[in-house]
């Protein structure tokens, strides 16, 4: 009797286990967790507004500009970027410094006639993560153009110091770009003509 008890019971069992086994056999595929392709995001600005008294060559932010320079400050420090980008002008470096001193990050230097060196160095080392560029009129629709994103607008105007752009870099897809205005000022009007070649 008990031997028979236990035959039982051990054929219970391996019909329970065969059972199991063919269910996670067939259990779909499509279960399988997806991996998240990787985001790039890669902030760019003009340089805030500059001092012209005196029409230096290479002249410092205004105080309208030390003002948005602070704004920049306000809107991107909760994005975290880990890496900043600026040209070797005063007013570049004023425009990027109270996020640099924030985030506690040294901005390195990038030749503005050299765009395509900086989107292939973020391109890859920077992949997944954010950073910000900090440019001229000239060159910061040319950076988005390298990245291969549309461009937004045309032109980034002489009295236009207000765009934020924001390219994404998505893993596969084609990149994406936004526009918006940022700081007290007004915000800019997505229209206008071509670009001008001099280095504002």
């Amino acid at each position: 009797m008990f031997l028979r008890c236990v035959l039982c019971l051990l054929t219970v069992m391996g019909a329970l286990a065969v059972g199991s086994t063919v269910r996670a056999q067939a259990k779909p595929s499509g279960s399988k967790t997806k991996i998240k392709p990787l985001v790039t995001t890669v902030y760019l600005v003009r340089h805030a507004e500059k001092d012209t008294t005196g029409h230096p060559a290479d002249p410092p932010l205004s105080g309208v500009g030390q003002v948005r320079a602070l704004a920049l400050r306000q809107t991107l420090l909760r994005r975290q970027p880990v890496a900043l980008f600026t040209t070797d002008t005063k007013r570049t470096r004023a425009t990027i410094a109270p996020l640099a001193e924030a985030l506690k990050l040294e901005p390195q230097t990038y030749d503005p006639h050299r765009g395509r060196d900086l989107t292939d160095r973020i391109t890859k080392d920077y992949a997944g993560k954010t950073v910000l560029i900090v440019g001229h009129s000239n060159n910061v629709l040319s950076l988005i153009d390298d990245f291969g994103a549309t461009l937004p607008v045309e032109e980034i105007k002489d009295n236009e110091y207000d765009y934020l752009f924001t390219v994404r870099l998505i893993e596969g897809l084609m990149p994406t770009v936004e526009v918006r205005g940022y700081g007290a000022e007004r915000k800019p009007d997505p229209k206008g003509k071509a670009t001008v070649s001099t280095m504002k």
